[in-house]
């Protein structure tokens, strides 16, 4: 049976990233997309996920499998919770996309900074690690920091702003981190725009590294997902 990919997205934005990743490293695979932003203005509103939309989330995951998608990636990681309930109800293979971002982290040093552009998103990206570097066997040292005035900006059409905002935090983190986690794919532009190095350490966003994980599954290079854990983290 041939493979079909389907990408479940909370914001239309993240259709042109995701589509040009999929043309580049999954290339003659068959890839749809489902977008509902509900999701992610759920999440804002909120503050955290909750039943409701976790359930419409389950559904979606459902609705993929049943058109015939062989694996689902769930590309805002803010579902991290519904992504993995939504593992034992299809037959799918079910990703997670900040697994594998996650995971490179704890590999690359022990200093880990986590940037976010909005408070709801941030706790839950550190658990995340938290509970995967405890599942390595490895102590981590974490800072965090909330870009301030940074979401709105991009809300009301100033991505220059979002992106000079950003970059300021991710110069005075990496003073003192081995490693810098962006907790929202969004996020992800602001160093593609920036010359190699400019930053000095590495600087992590999970659309690629997702996308990769994915390629080596459909290629057989992998042969498992990344592995499951009960926390959620975040997008935007």
């Amino acid at each position: 049976m041939s493979n079909t990919v389907a990408l479940i997205h909370t914001s239309p934005s993240m259709v042109p990233m995701f589509k040009a990743l999929t043309d580049e490293l999954t290339p003659g695979i068959d890839v749809f997309n489902m977008v509902d932003e509900s999701l992610l203005r759920s999440i804002i509103r909120e503050g955290k996920l909750v039943p409701a939309a976790a359930r419409r989330l389950v559904g979606h995951v459902t609705a993929a499998a049943d058109a015939g998608a062989t694996h689902v990636l769930v590309t805002c990681s803010s579902m991290g919770k519904a992504v993995e309930a939504s593992r034992t109800m299809v037959g799918a293979t079910v990703l997670r996309v900040d697994e594998p971002m996650t995971a490179k982290a704890i590999s690359l040093g022990q200093r880990i900074g986590v940037i976010a552009t909005l408070p709801s998103t941030l706790n839950p990206t550190v658990a995340l690690i938290q509970v995967r570097a405890a599942a390595a066997g490895k102590q981590v040292t974490l800072s965090t920091q909330v870009v301030e005035g940074a979401f709105a900006a991009v809300m009301s059409g100033d991505g220059a702003k979002h992106d000079q905002l950003v970059e300021a935090a991710l110069r005075q983190m990496a003073k003192t981190s081995d490693v810098i986690v962006l907790a929202q794919a969004s996020m992800s532009r602001v160093v593609a725009a920036m010359p190699a190095g400019a930053i000095g350490v590495p600087v992590l966003s999970s659309p690629r590294l997702a996308i990769e994980h994915l390629a080596g599954l459909l290629s057989g290079r992998i042969h498992e997902p990344a592995p499951q854990v009960s926390q959620s983290a975040s997008c935007g």
